[in-house]
């Protein structure tokens, strides 16, 4: 064994140990996250109560939930919520207050998962990098590599939301907890040595190619948080409003999501922002199929599979601007194509053999 070869075998394994690391943090940035809603769950908010029992003043199109609350013999009075419709959206509903609940401790809590969530991902793309000069090539020659550059990503971009100051902390807990199942998956079932590609792979269109669908990947993700919380929150409102009495947990914990119409507008626009990059990322497959293969398309099961997607992912958003498919029917559309984006990651790498086999698992 060369000197260099093992350099490269030293830095595959401090980056695996940086990979260790990052699930450490991450699994205390979980943690945190579980305090912020069980602290911020202790004050019992009832806007969505409040607005859909006609509880609330209404002034110039926009809505103020007043809502007091005893904390210590002293009433409390809360800021007035601006509404936010969507095209989905067939009632008034105010914005949650996040996942903090608008208490100090439970905010105190969100603020130090956010921090360790940072460090997570810092720890966790160090790791991304250190493979990537161990390899001395794109890290995402398997489905290891693919899956810690994954989750990453998906963490960068829920980082950057929040670097913009959007108020989408109600993402860190199931983000958290997805990214610890992908790396304990990664690190375990998918786990690949560090070893060199194929010559097919070896083309600039690698880091193309495949760092766009990473990327993709990443958005279409946030975008299915978001649609499976407006489902649930939905059927929360829709419970309130035909008069029904939800349970204390889904009262204290949906209650302080933003409301169904937000949540349908956030996932719209953020699959509907993404979807020219994947179409991107088809286009590119094809050019480098050309270049290594000799053909642009030879409907490869991966090749059908993102094209799958392609369709799925454009019905929904044909669907979501046509009048007569909003809100949930076009929400279970959105769901349905990111189960065919996960089929393309997992089921067509692990249980289908094409041309796409050759990085093993």
């Amino acid at each position: 064994m060369t000197l260099a070869a093992a350099t490269n075998e030293n830095l595959a394994q401090f980056s695996n140990s940086l990979i260790y690391a990052s699930m450490a943090v991450y699994t205390l940035a979980f943690f945190a996250h579980i305090a912020e809603w069980v602290f911020g769950s202790r004050s019992k908010v009832g806007r969505t109560a409040a607005a859909l029992t006609g509880a609330q003043a209404q002034q110039t199109g926009s809505v103020k939930v007043q809502v007091a609350q005893q904390a210590g013999g002293t009433a409390v009075l809360e800021r007035p919520k601006i509404i936010t419709r969507s095209a989905a959206g067939r009632r008034d509903v105010p914005d949650g207050p996040g996942a903090a609940g608008g208490t100090e401790k439970g905010d105190l809590y969100g603020r130090i998962a956010v921090s360790l969530t940072v460090l997570a991902f810092l720890i966790e793309a160090v790791g991304v990098v250190t493979r990537a000069v161990a390899v001395q090539r794109a890290p995402w020659g398997n489905m290891y590599e693919f899956s810690t550059t994954f989750s990453t990503v998906a963490v960068g971009v829920y980082l950057g939301f929040l670097l913009a100051r959007k108020p989408i902390r109600w993402v860190g807990l199931p983000l958290v907890t997805t990214v610890l199942l992908d790396l304990g998956i990664a690190t375990t079932v998918l786990y690949t040595d560090s070893d060199q590609l194929v010559p097919a792979l070896h083309s600039y269109w690698l880091w193309i190619h495949v760092s766009t669908a990473i990327i993709c990947g990443a958005v279409f993700y946030l975008g299915a948080v978001g649609t499976v919380l407006y489902l649930f929150r939905d059927s929360y409102e829709n419970k309130l409003a035909t008069g029904g009495k939800p349970g204390s947990f889904a009262s204290s914990v949906l209650d302080r999501l933003p409301s169904a119409a937000s949540l349908d507008k956030f996932a719209y626009r953020i699959n509907a922002a993404v979807f020219p990059l994947w179409t991107f990322t088809i286009i590119a497959g094809a050019i480098w199929a050309g270049d290594a293969w000799g053909r642009y398309w030879g409907w490869d099961p991966k090749e059908v599979w993102s094209f799958i997607t392609w369709v799925a992912y454009a019905c929904y958003l044909h669907a979501r601007a046509t009048a007569g498919w909003k809100g949930r029917k076009a929400a279970y559309l959105a769901l349905a194509a990111f189960g065919c984006w996960l089929f393309n990651y997992y089921g067509v790498n692990i249980f289908v053999t094409g041309k796409h086999s050759y990085a093993g698992v």
